[in-house]
């Protein structure tokens, strides 16, 4: 007997605490599009919005947000919190534009991966809080990124292959794309493939648990925030590409949307549930937000209160509904 649309398992399946977030992200970015092309018919007489070059340009824009929220997934799932992104972000730009050459993209990588690290080790062996020890290391690589450039801009360029990374196209489609779908790749894989992704999933949902039952949880917290890192690192490499250069401060935009995107995509901010098809919703969600509100030109206070009050109105519903099925 064949499934019709108007199955009730098929919709029940839909509506599921999995993916009502999900579901209800979409349904968010139908509206923002639908206010953004009604605000540009009754202005400019076109619906830029819908327009295809325009909306790669969005999602290329996008894509750093999009690889940095991949790692902050990995660590959210785990019950934790990495809030050294922002200089870890400008602290691989400034690095990879300083060494330049074929190694520039290596050493972005490794800045942001040896971050990473760091803060795995913090948490998992001394056991400090997550917020406490990464914004604490975050403090730290502030410090040491202002004394390596004495307070001034930094006055180094982004090597040909970081901007062919960044702006380059291939086949008419933003390169930064093919970069975001292949750290997408790799993450679904880790989450559904590997050891490493069921012991993320049992670390969050109960960490004592996870080590009764043999998980080398120490170790998978190392692993998980030197992934954090190293997309953090990536994003750093690739924004400083798009930029041409390095600058102080260049991370800072990243953290909240990004915490924002995996929350908003139904990743339980206590860990141990999640999908990365929710984190990428809600990277689009939010980067079509900030579009239509650069296009309606609304001053920055204004956009800042409509930013989280959309957030907000999305954790409320998601809230609700979680709790109607309990």
């Amino acid at each position: 007997m064949a499934i019709t649309d108007n199955n009730p398992q098929e919709k029940s399946r839909w509506l599921s605490p999995e993916n009502k977030p999900i579901v209800i992200a979409s349904g968010f970015i139908v509206v923002i599009l639908a206010i953004g092309t009604s605000y540009t018919l009754a202005t400019q007489g076109t619906a830029t919005l819908l327009s295809p070059t325009y909306l790669l340009q969005q999602l290329q824009v996008g894509s750093f947000l999009g690889i940095v929220a991949a790692g902050m997934m990995l660590v959210i799932l785990l019950g934790h919190i990495d809030l050294s992104v922002p200089w870890t972000v400008a602290a691989a730009a400034m690095m990879a534009t300083a060494v330049g050459g074929p190694a520039a993209l290596p050493v972005g990588l490794s800045v942001g991966l040896a971050v990473g690290l760091v803060n795995g080790l913090g948490v998992a062996y001394l056991r400090i809080p997550s917020m406490i020890f990464t914004l604490g290391v975050n403090a730290v690589m502030r410090g040491l990124m202002v004394a390596y450039t004495g307070g001034f801009a930094p006055q180094t360029a982004a090597t040909p292959l970081m901007q062919y990374l960044a702006v380059g196209k291939f086949l008419g489609i933003p390169v930064a794309l093919f970069v975001w779908a292949a750290v997408s790749v790799g993450i679904v894989f880790i989450l559904r493939k590997t050891a490493t992704g069921r012991y993320i999933f049992a670390i969050g949902n109960r960490e004592s648990a996870a080590y009764l039952a043999g998980a080398p949880t120490r170790g998978v917290i190392v692993i998980a925030f030197g992934l954090c890192g190293m997309m953090s690192g990536l994003a750093g490499t690739l924004l400083a590409g798009y930029s041409t250069k390095a600058y102080q401060g260049m991370g800072d935009a990243f953290l909240l949307p990004a915490i924002a995107a995996v929350v908003i995509g139904g990743t339980h901010i206590l860990g141990g549930k999640g999908r990365y098809l929710g984190t990428l919703v809600g990277v689009i969600l939010i980067v079509l937000l900030n579009s239509v509100l650069s296009i309606m030109q609304m001053p920055e206070a204004g956009r800042q209160v409509i930013y989280g009050a959309v957030i907000i109105l999305m954790l409320l519903f998601y809230d609700r509904g979680v709790q109607d099925r309990q």
